[in-house]
């Protein structure tokens, strides 16, 4: 083997160490870079050249060491775990958050709560019960009357607005996904390329990663690794991404609470035919709007609210009906509900002074406040607004605790599964320390060889032959 080999082994020992200085350095740059996985250089020894013949040198070592690649130190097992987590907390912390605030807009239970405003208003007609002849009794009743009336109007247009606005963050969340979904495929184009060039593609693998995980939070997407390095996003079952090509979503459905029809999300060249199955912060999204009878949490409050008006104004028209006023009038209906429109957007006090409020039972006299009486038990009866109401209460905190729970185990487990996935992906600044001191001292060495090598060719090529001079 020629001295000059030397020379080779040496000048590959630097580039080594100077490309392993050089991928801590990067990995120590982007510590705190959102998705980026650690890299590590792979390396193999050269082997000795093959020798044949009648002549050979005897035993020659390897001629250095060959650079075979930068790999990437994450786990796909883990990562596709992250996925799966992340699109299970997306769907339960969408449903939890719009859960409670549609629980503190109804206010239960406390003085502004609709308990308090029937309480409010069946006490009313009680003392009115006892006073039939006091204006202010009178006037305490329709005050309380107008503000129940308020009340649900209110609950109702609180619930309504909640639900378009989700209906407008889907048309968000569909137009991000889509957005994704286009830089994924482009992104796979250019890893792909880079694959096949022999070229480093670990960073463009980290920025698809990111994106993947963002998909699979908001969509519920799931993603398989090819043979070719490209990554095939899922949503339902199909693909939203394959290769270099990516498909869209379409949302379709009413923009307004009270036409009961769904709203859905389907693929952009099959509008007709709803994704069945979704996941992440779209699929909750796509559940909260749901009608009242597929189980629409917004829907239902909306339904029940109108349910209550209904019946408030049903069961106390039909007691009012029964009695007389003090001019001994029949008396008509309390509550009016407008046709065409909801019946909580469209309750309103009929009466406007005491003169026209039926107290009294047909022909017990000016003074009998029997029917009034009636009237103030009906809230204790059963099947009444108050009950209907409280029922849905308690029905709605169950399932706002249920949700609130699953919510939080599903962020403990994306908590917990990108911790596992961080401990293996995630730069190290200590390990990192130590590889750069072992780079560095690798390079010296490396350097001090050529210096060796380098001072001996000087002696074999400048000095033979001058011994005795």
């Amino acid at each position: 083997m020629s001295t000059f080999t030397g020379l080779n082994t040496a000048a590959s020992a630097l580039t080594a160490a100077r490309r392993g200085i050089e991928l801590t350095g990067q990995n120590i740059a982007n510590q705190g870079t959102t998705g980026y996985t650690r890299q590590r250089l792979e390396t193999s020894a050269v082997g000795a050249v093959a020798q044949a013949g009648r002549f050979t040198t005897g035993v020659v070592p390897g001629q250095g060491v060959r650079l075979d690649g930068i790999t990437r130190i994450g786990d796909a097992v883990l990562d596709a775990r992250v996925r799966d987590a992340l699109g299970a907390s997306g769907f339960w912390t969408v449903r939890a958050e719009a859960a409670r605030t549609a629980e503190a807009v109804m206010a239960e239970p406390t003085k502004e709560g609709l308990a308090h405003g029937l309480s409010q208003f069946w006490a009313g007609w009680q003392d009115l019960s006892n006073t039939p002849d006091s204006d202010a009794a009178a006037a305490v009743v329709l005050s309380s009357a107008a503000v129940l009336a308020g009340q649900i109007a209110a609950g109702y247009t609180a619930a309504s607005t909640q639900w378009s606005d989700a209906r407008g963050g889907i048309e968000r969340t569909v137009s991000e996904v889509n957005t994704a979904a286009d830089q994924v495929a482009g992104l796979n184009r250019d890893i792909r390329d880079a694959l096949n060039a022999g070229r480093s593609a670990n960073e463009l693998i980290d920025q698809r990663n990111v994106l993947v995980e963002r998909l699979a939070r908001t969509a519920g997407a799931s993603g398989t690794v090819e043979a070719d390095g490209t990554l095939t996003v899922r949503v339902d079952g199909n693909a939203l991404v394959s290769g270099d090509t990516a498909r869209h979503l379409v949302v379709a459905g009413p923009v307004g609470i009270s036409t009961g029809d769904p709203v859905t999300v389907a693929w952009a060249h099959r509008p007709g035919e709803p994704i069945s199955e979704l996941g992440g912060e779209l699929g909750g999204t796509v559940s909260l709007l749901a009608p009242a009878d597929e189980g629409g949490m917004l829907a239902g409050l909306a339904d029940t609210y109108n349910r209550l008006a209904t019946e408030l104004a049903t069961r106390v028209n039909a007691q009012h009906a029964a009695g007389v006023t003090a001019a001994g009038a029949p008396g008509g209906d309390f509550f009016a509900l407008a046709a065409g429109a909801p019946a909580a957007l469209g309750l309103t006090v009929v009466p406007t002074s005491g003169s026209q409020l039926a107290l009294a039972a047909p022909g017990a006299g000016a003074v009998d406040a029997t029917n009034a009486d009636a009237i103030s038990q009906i809230g204790s009866g059963a099947g009444s607004p108050d009950a209907l109401w409280a029922d849905f209460v308690t029905s709605f905190a169950v399932h706002t605790a249920g949700d609130g729970q699953r919510a939080s185990v599903a962020e403990v487990a994306a908590v917990t599964s990108v911790a596992a996935q961080q401990s293996v992906a995630g730069v190290d600044g200590d390990e990192e320390t130590i590889a750069l001191m072992t780079y560095q001292t690798a390079y010296q060495a490396a350097a001090r060889v050529l210096t060796a090598v380098d001072e001996a060719l000087d002696v074999l090529i400048n000095r033979t032959g001058m011994v005795g001079r």
